[in-house]
């Protein structure tokens, strides 16, 4: 492939994921991308011969990886893990303020376009999700394996509704909210180290 054409397929690429991040999957249609992209239409099937669902495809991959790695980048900058919460979410909070809170996240935005047609994406998505669970549980040592992963779903729930109230009130206070909270909750969680087991209570045979 020459310079010129992977240049087309990237600026294809990047314009579904923008596309996607402000109107999900029905706001990025070929003619969307192509007027986004400013590729000429015939190189679309030209590069992505499955046309829209292949574009998609990989559009999504790119994301799930870019998202790697700037929340990885993030989650490193610092130690403690309450710091690792909030740096965290002032790096999504400013990209979300950078895009003038017309950007959510891709993969939540697709979601909800979601169909029986479409199982090929609502995979693609779930393992994004995955990735992105696994990323977060590694960077907190809880102790307890199912408490660990449990966090790390919680922080990307908080995140992606973090994503939905920013852009319906154009602040980035939703992120600072709930990253204050998911601090307090990191801290305890990897300070407190090993939990005991429950004991069962004793039945009161008595009665």
């Amino acid at each position: 492939m020459t310079d010129k054409g992977a240049d087309s397929r990237t600026r294809i690429i990047e314009a579904a994921i923008l596309l996607m991040r402000r109107s999900g999957l029905s706001g990025a249609g070929i003619n969307e991308i192509v007027a986004e992209s400013r590729a000429p239409k015939g190189s679309i099937y030209y590069y992505f011969p499955q046309g829209k669902q292949q574009i998609v495809s990989e559009a999504l991959a790119a994301y799930a990886k870019r998202g790697l790695a700037n929340w990885g980048k993030a989650l490193s900058t610092v130690e403690e893990p309450g710091r690792k919460i909030h740096a965290l979410f002032d790096a999504i909070a400013a990209r979300t303020e950078v895009g003038q809170y017309r950007e959510s996240c891709a993969a939540a935005t697709v979601t909800l376009d979601l169909d029986d047609d479409l199982e090929f994406v609502r995979v693609a998505i779930a393992d994004t999700f995955s990735q992105w669970i696994e990323l977060i549980s590694i960077h907190f040592p809880i102790s307890n394996t199912k408490r660990r992963n449990s966090f790390a779903g919680l922080v990307l729930t908080a995140i992606e509704g973090a994503f939905i109230r920013a852009r319906a009130e154009r602040s980035t206070k939703p992120f600072q909210d709930a990253a204050g909270w998911l601090a307090e909750i990191a801290e305890r969680e990897v300070r407190q180290g090993p939990r005991a087991p429950r004991r069962r209570r004793a039945r009161d045979v008595s009665r």
